[in-house]
């Protein structure tokens, strides 16, 4: 079954697919430029999925798939590429979905992210946030900026992630690199440990809970620059998540810390291009000052868009407004977009 498993993610990484999904009852479905398409091959049965993950899993994994019903893992193709995994358990079976990693580690001119982001990823500390729905490329933008920091200052970086995804090297910087579960148990257990750790830079693959949160906030105000995910779609509801989810009572701390410790909230989403053979991002970005830091004070984060739209010169834009951009350039297809302008 693990021959079977290598050609279909092998057809995949030839076709340029984001995604491999394995469920019983089906043929596995690839997923190209967002449209799910479904591969030449025989529906796949329990037992197969069943052989599948008691193969690729180790006794520790299959305990906690048991137990939690779902597992985030990762899988590799020598020469080929590596796979970021979940597997899980749907009306008694297991389903698996492979998010397909490329080899090479995208830069950010390549990405065509704004070149703003090469002279913020260098603060000394504050808080750096990536954020988007599932699937709009946090993690590679991430790996970009660890790989611009690799290739061009002295860092010491860790990163904590679910799983790890890029491989990085080292070059100018150390980077460790921990996978939540297997080297550290969770994201604030080791967000608190890399403070003990010297590190220059700490990566949070995503910021889930209230410790988490917290942690990053106070690593950020002792001299760490801490780059984190979050699933929310703009600046807005990006700020109000973070305070939303202390108590009420920790709110007003926690906005002053806020508003003098985010450097800036780089939102993204893909589209299709107009023939549709790939996608593209389309990015919100808002970069801390005077201004905005007053608004998270003062419970004014409603206004942050109308700062963003009148410092378009110092690199800031709104989503909508990168949207019309990109499709005036036909770099996205445009009927693609109308729920977002």
């Amino acid at each position: 079954m693990i021959k079977q498993l290598d050609d279909w993610l092998i057809a995949a990484c030839t076709r340029q697919a984001s995604d491999l999904h394995l469920s019983v009852g089906v043929s596995p479905i690839i997923r190209i430029n967002g449209e799910l398409i479904q591969l030449d091959a025989p529906s796949i049965k329990p037992q197969d999925t069943e052989l599948l993950v008691q193969s690729i899993l180790n006794e520790k994994q299959l305990d906690q798939l048991e137990c939690n019903g779902e597992i985030d893992f990762s899988y590799s193709i020598p020469k080929v590429s590596r796979f970021r995994v979940n597997a899980y358990r749907q009306r008694s079976c297991y389903s698996l979905a492979f998010r397909v990693i490329p080899r090479e580690i995208p830069t950010l001119q390549s990405l065509e992210l704004p070149n703003v982001l090469e002279t913020l990823c260098l603060r000394p500390h504050g808080l750096f946030l990536v954020t988007g729905p599932t699937g709009s490329g946090k993690s590679t933008t991430l790996a970009a900026i660890i790989d611009y920091l690799n290739r061009t200052v002295s860092r010491h970086i860790i990163t904590l992630e679910d799983p790890i995804e890029y491989l990085h090297s080292h070059n100018k910087c150390i980077i460790q690199q921990r996978e939540i579960g297997s080297d550290t148990h969770s994201f604030a257990f080791g967000l608190r440990s890399a403070l003990r750790q010297d590190p220059d830079l700490i990566l949070v693959g995503e910021m889930r809970d209230l410790e988490t949160v917290r942690t990053a906030l106070t690593a950020a105000e002792t001299g760490h620059l801490v780059l984190a995910t979050l699933h929310t779609n703009d600046a807005v509801s990006t700020i109000d998540r973070i305070i939303d989810i202390f108590p009420a009572e920790q709110q007003g701390q926690i906005r002053v810390q806020l508003a003098s410790e985010l450097v800036t909230v780089v939102s993204q989403r893909l589209f299709p291009t107009p023939d549709h053979k790939g996608r593209r991002a389309a990015i919100e970005l808002m970069i801390n000052n005077q201004a905005i830091s007053h608004l998270i004070r003062e419970k004014k984060i409603y206004q942050i868009p109308s700062v963003i739209q009148v410092n378009r010169a110092q690199g800031m834009q709104t989503m909508a407004n990168a949207i019309k951009e990109m499709v005036m350039k036909r770099l996205i297809a445009s009927e693609s977009i109308e729920s977002f302008v």
